[in-house]
């Protein structure tokens, strides 16, 4: 009776051991194409079937407190015998695990070429700890990736992961569900692998807790051309894994060299034929270009055979989800031209792709000509005023927002502010750049007949869209600019009377605008004897606008007391 009892309690603990179980979560990180498919058994049952790389399973039961065997087999395994694989555990009861399968099973082609393994993370989690945040666990599972640290760079936070190498785990990072921007350095720190986006809000992973896992080979060329390197992440629901996007900026690139051996170029990204034949005042949409690495943006001559025959390479490091402006200028040729500053890429950021505001168009300003002296732009066709001053060759300046309506004219001017150089038309309305950003260039040379008849000044436009720059129309240049150089106003500030000093303001037309560049009524102000009766004008800063017939000769700014 005795033994009878006691083989009934063995039995009944031996069941309930069975009767424990651990959940499993499977991820087939095996870049070997030989491993494209696997067949996973727990003991010498089948339990995953053609299971495909870069694919998770949900979370699975499997028996917990006595050793069982997992294994891995090649896809359409006959059954465990066919096994590259099989690895002894004891799970604990009630825990969760996560097991990647990563590693080398060809005998050749790789390297380096480290065995299949099985690597297991207890303590696994399948739900963040608090519903607005994400726990990330991370594996490093990249057979040929050196020891890398994680650095944030979107929101700033810095290093998150330090000194991980194949193939260990990092435990969890507990973070906000928000979209943050992640680069991988050497552990130095101070070499970038890759950079990408990590959207965790975006992807909807609230309360949630993933896998996140270096995946594929830095130099596939040595890894019989296998997949490229990435991070791809597991969630608890299992399927295929989804890739973190490579971080990238926009960029819009002009064409404005004038040179006729640039006529038309070849721009190479990091050695790949990137714009074929990109002809002169043209421009490319914003396009996008990998982030928080070093990139080499290459000009090369039109129709070239390859990066090897570049003009000119420049490295450039882009901040992720930045926006940017390049634009090519200078001189290729080594005689003809007069000055002949080289072929250079100008970068201005942070670029806009559209307006400030709907109503407004926002521009920005580039001086893009070579033999162009400093200059101003005063707009005098609504009598805003100096709007640019003393920008020079290769400069830009940030923009200007402007309401979008027609009757703005542009008077380029030396920086002296007192002798034109050429005058345009900017039909904002007409052009339909409501909402729009736009970058104006100074293109082209002053004096052609000093360099090999090029072409001529302008001003050009390049919209957000790309396409042909569009070339603003000729206004009439003021021919009196040089009579009014010595002007002089006074009192200033002033109560009640404002004398102006240096010419006859009978023979010029005069108006009176604020500082946003809005006229004042005539009737604010009356002349007599050189004197202008400002009296009733509000106190505040005031421009005084001197034209000569529709061009503006001067503008003097005065205080109203």
């Amino acid at each position: 009776m005795k033994n009878l009892i006691l083989l009934v309690l063995t039995l009944g603990m031996i069941q309930a051991l069975l009767a424990q179980t651990a959940s499993v979560q499977v991820i087939h990180n095996s870049a070997d194409a030989l491993a494209a498919e696997v067949d996973v058994y727990v003991n010498s049952d089948l339990a995953l079937d053609d299971f495909a790389f870069r694919t998770a399973t949900e979370f699975l039961e499997l028996p917990a407190g006595v050793q069982i065997e997992l294994s891995v087999a090649p896809g359409n395994s006959t059954s465990v015998n066919d096994a590259l694989l099989t690895v002894p555990v004891t799970l604990m009861a009630n825990e969760n695990y996560v097991v990647v399968a990563n590693g080398i099973v060809s005998a050749s082609g790789y390297n380096p070429a480290p065995p299949l393994s099985l690597d297991l993370y207890p303590m696994a989690k399948t739900e963040a700890a608090t519903a607005t945040n994400t726990e990330i666990l991370v594996h490093h599972g990249s057979t040929d990736a050196p020891t890398v640290d994680i650095v944030e760079t979107g929101a700033g936070a810095g290093t998150v992961i330090d000194n991980i190498s194949y193939p260990e785990f990092e435990g969890y990072l507990d973070l906000p569900t928000a979209d943050y921007v992640i680069a991988v350095t050497d552990e130095t720190g101070s070499v970038t692998v890759a950079s990408y986006d990590l959207p965790l809000e975006t992807l909807g992973l609230d309360g949630a807790a993933v896998t996140a896992v270096a995946s594929g080979f830095l130099d596939p060329s040595s890894n019989s051309d296998g997949p490229a390197f990435g991070i791809w992440v597991a969630t608890a629901a299992g399927g295929p894994l989804v890739q973190l996007p490579t971080a990238t900026a926009q960029v819009q690139v002009i064409h404005n060299s004038p040179d006729a051996l640039a006529e038309e170029v070849d721009v190479y990204v990091d050695g790949a034929l990137a714009l074929d034949d990109f002809a002169f005042r043209t421009a490319t949409p914003f396009i996008n270009l990998n982030a928080g690495v070093e990139i080499e943006l290459a000009v090369a001559p039109g129709n070239s055979t390859s990066v090897n025959d570049a003009l000119l390479t420049v490295p450039v490091t882009l901040t992720a989800n930045e926006s940017y402006i390049v634009v090519a200028n200078g001189i290729v040729s080594p005689t003809g031209y007069n000055p002949a500053p080289p072929l250079t890429l100008n970068v201005f950021a942070p670029a806009r792709t559209e307006a400030s505001s709907a109503t407004n168009t926002d521009i920005l300003v580039h001086h893009g000509s070579t033999d162009a002296p400093t200059v101003d732009v005063v707009e005098n066709g609504i009598g805003a005023g100096r709007i640019v001053n003393d920008i020079s060759y290769t400069e830009f300046q940030g923009y200007l927002e402007v309401p979008t309506v027609d009757g703005y004219v542009l008077q380029v001017r030396d920086e002296t502010g007192t002798v034109g150089v050429a005058a345009y038309e900017a039909p904002l309305s007409t052009l339909g750049l409501d909402g729009a950003a736009i970058t104006l260039l100074a293109s082209g040379f002053l004096d052609p007949s000093q360099n090999s008849n090029g072409p001529s000044f302008g001003l050009y436009a390049a919209l957000a869209s790309g396409g042909p720059l569009v070339a603003l129309p000729s206004a009439t240049l003021g021919t009196n600019e040089n009579a009014v150089a010595e002007v002089a106003v006074f009192p200033n500030p002033t109560r009640n009377e404002l004398t102006v000093s240096g010419i006859n303001l009978s023979e010029y037309t005069l108006t009176i605008a604020d500082v946003q560049g809005r006229i004042i009524t005539s009737n604010s102000y009356s002349v007599a004897n050189n004197t202008l009766n400002v009296g009733r004008l509000a106190a505040g800063v005031y421009l005084l606008n001197i034209e000569n017939g529709s061009n503006l000769a001067k503008t003097v700014r005065f205080v109203k007391q």
